[in-house]
């Protein structure tokens, strides 16, 4: 990369990226970055269907149900957690793509030795150097789409390509059917872990054509590169293009210090910040009150050990649809309306769903359904909490934020969920099994209302007009 330059420079890069049409670079932009989604799928449901098998005698890992519906899914959302600050960190200060680049890596390193696992703590070190590794990617990869995309578009396509882990979801229910009943009970979870690898290695090559962030290149000193970039880009998508509207004037850095960007989190943005956590916790309890535990659920009630991918494969596709055909109201009917209604609406279809399980008016197959009916609803919110917190805070403590808020809020549900979830399953009685449902359910609800009160309206609005750069002179948003 050429050298820095720290001066004051007045740019276009922001309109010019907003006013591109959509075109089929931003489909590179969407596959190239947006697929590691699909990865992430496939970790978490691999190792929920798989969690019976890895259990019996003959596996290659002493190892319960239990430790790995509990222990080994709190330790991956653990090294998610860290691996998010960590890498959050480093993406804010040296860029979106050496960071995205790295960070694929470490998870195809850490899955493929997740495969030859011999021993319970093999297999609990490489869940949490797995989840290490996913969890960079969600800070790094989500800031560099949301600065990449037009801001007509980023609302449906940033809840689209987070919705997407439920394609990776439906895949891995579907791939560990037959791994599970027409291989060795030692070889068939090792190959699910392998095809991981495979489609991660596709991804690389990809997203090795995707460029850094222009936004990030000019305000980090790299102005003419960012200016040479956009120019490249444009050339690439072509045709007439209508002059940008507005320009940014920056007092340029080379980094921006840890305790401004905490500073600028907690003293200059506190309802944000609220606002953050709450959608963050909010769905992380409702998604551990379910998916960690589904496998586990339907052993444990409906004893059903060998084909739980199948059931598990239609919440999945239940999931992606819910963005999918939900997406576009973020940008039409609004940011506001849309998160609360989703927050609130699946918090109270889950309510229903844990009064008829404990009732005992629920079998296999319309829990599922009811569980599909909840999670269509809950995808979208869950996917909007990502899309909310990488655009409404300044550029320089973009990756930052989202690492911040998905550590804090998946920590309090994503660790303390299963572990507490797993016990109360465990225990065979359906009350305690409808306790688990309920706790996810009100903090649902809950963070639908905080989204309420705080919401930000940011639909079909440019990312320096919701939240001005920490280095910005000025922000002309009507030149």
């Amino acid at each position: 990369m050429k050298d820095v330059d720290t001066g004051t420079i007045t740019t276009k890069v922001p309109a010019r990226l907003d006013r591109l049409p959509w075109s089929r670079w931003h489909w590179m932009i969407v596959i190239g970055l947006g697929t590691v989604w699909i990865l992430d799928g496939l970790e978490v449901t691999i190792v929920g269907n798989l969690s019976a098998q890895l259990a019996k005698p003959g596996s290659g890992i002493d190892i319960s149900q239990a430790q790995v519906a509990g222990t080994a899914a709190a330790l991956y959302v653990a090294g998610a957690c860290l691996g998010a600050l960590f890498f959050g960190w480093l993406t804010d200060r040296f860029g979106r793509k050496k960071l995205f680049l790295v960070t694929l890596v470490v998870y195809l390193v850490a899955t493929l030795m997740t495969a030859f696992s011999f021993d319970a703590w093999w297999f609990f070190l490489f869940r949490f150097m797995t989840g290490f590794g996913i969890g960079g990617e969600y800070a790094a990869i989500n800031s560099a789409i949301d600065e990449l995309i037009p801001s007509r578009h980023r609302g449906r396509i940033d809840i689209i390509i987070n919705g997407s882990y439920w394609l990776g979801a439906a895949g891995g229910a579907l791939l560990t059917v037959p791994l599970l009943n027409d291989l060795p009970v030692n070889i068939g979870w090792r190959i699910a872990f392998g095809l991981g690898v495979v489609l991660g290695v596709a991804i690389l090559l990809v997203r090795r054509h995707v460029p850094e962030s222009p936004r990030w290149l000019f305000i980090h000193g790299h102005g003419k590169e960012a200016e040479q970039l956009v120019g490249e880009i444009e050339e690439q998508v072509g045709g007439d293009l209508p002059e940008p509207k507005g320009s940014v004037t920056i007092h340029q850095r080379k980094s921006i210090g840890f305790v401004q960007i905490a500073h600028t989190m907690v003293a200059r943005y506190p309802k944000r910040t609220i606002l953050g956590l709450s959608l963050f916790v909010g769905q992380a309890f409702l998604y551990n009150a379910i998916t960690f535990g589904y496998a586990q659920i339907l052993s444990t009630f409906y004893k059903i050990d060998t084909h739980t991918g199948y059931y598990f494969a239609v919440i999945a596709i239940g999931n992606f649809l819910g963005p999918l055909l939900l997406g576009r109201l973020f940008d039409t009917v609004g940011r506001v309306p849309m998160i609360s209604a989703t927050y609130i609406g699946s918090g109270v279809l889950l309510l229903g769903t844990a009064w008829l399980f404990d009732q005992g008016m629920l079998n296999a197959v319309t829990l599922t359904a009811c569980w599909c009916a909840v999670l269509f609803v809950a995808s979208a919110g869950a996917s909007s909490a990502y899309l909310t917190v990488s655009e409404i805070f300044p550029m320089e403590t973009r990756a930052m934020a989202i690492a911040f808020f998905f550590a804090i809020g998946t920590a309090a549900g994503g660790i303390a969920g299963p572990l507490v979830f797993a016990g109360l399953v465990e225990t065979g009685v359906p009350g305690d099994t409808a306790l688990a449902f309920t706790i996810g359910a009100v903090i649902m609800i809950a963070a639908g209302i905080v989204e309420l009160f705080l919401g930000v309206k940011a639909e079909q609005k440019g990312l320096e007009e919701i939240a001005a750069p920490l280095t910005a002179a000025s922000v002309d948003t009507a030149a």
